[in-house]
């Protein structure tokens, strides 16, 4: 059971990047699948989720409007469309999974209830 995150990169201020999160050893369309952050020195947070039942979909304010968190199952990948990126989007994103995003003990933003942390992918966002 794996998730692997990629597609990060270094790009400047108001570009844009698509990170993948491909799921190995399970079936992606079992599972809500979320994006999270974590910048040098600083604690993870969520970033974005997805729903496995219905593709409902849940954002954080600061990226509300720039990201796009999408799934195509045949694929078994999770992509997130950044655009408009800042600075302070700098940082590593990873991707886990839950059996919700919002919903039993599942809380993608308080990063509870989520399992089978890939390896995230170094985004940075600098001129």
């Amino acid at each position: 059971v794996q998730l692997q995150a990629s597609g990060g990169g270094l790009v400047q201020p108001g570009g844009s990047l698509r990170l993948s999160c491909v799921a190995s050893g399970f079936r992606l369309d079992y599972y809500s699948i979320g994006w999270f952050r974590q910048a040098s020195g600083k604690g993870r947070e969520a970033v974005s989720c997805i729903s496995h039942k219905d593709d409902l979909t849940y954002y954080r304010d600061f990226v509300k409007g720039r990201f796009t968190i999408s799934r195509d199952n045949a694929k078994n990948t999770v992509y997130l469309q950044m655009n408009s990126l800042e600075p302070e989007d700098t940082a590593v994103y990873y991707c886990a999974r839950a059996s919700w995003c919002r919903a039993g003990t599942s809380d993608y933003s308080k990063l509870s209830g989520f399992g089978s942390w890939g390896q995230g992918t170094l985004v940075t966002v600098s001129s």
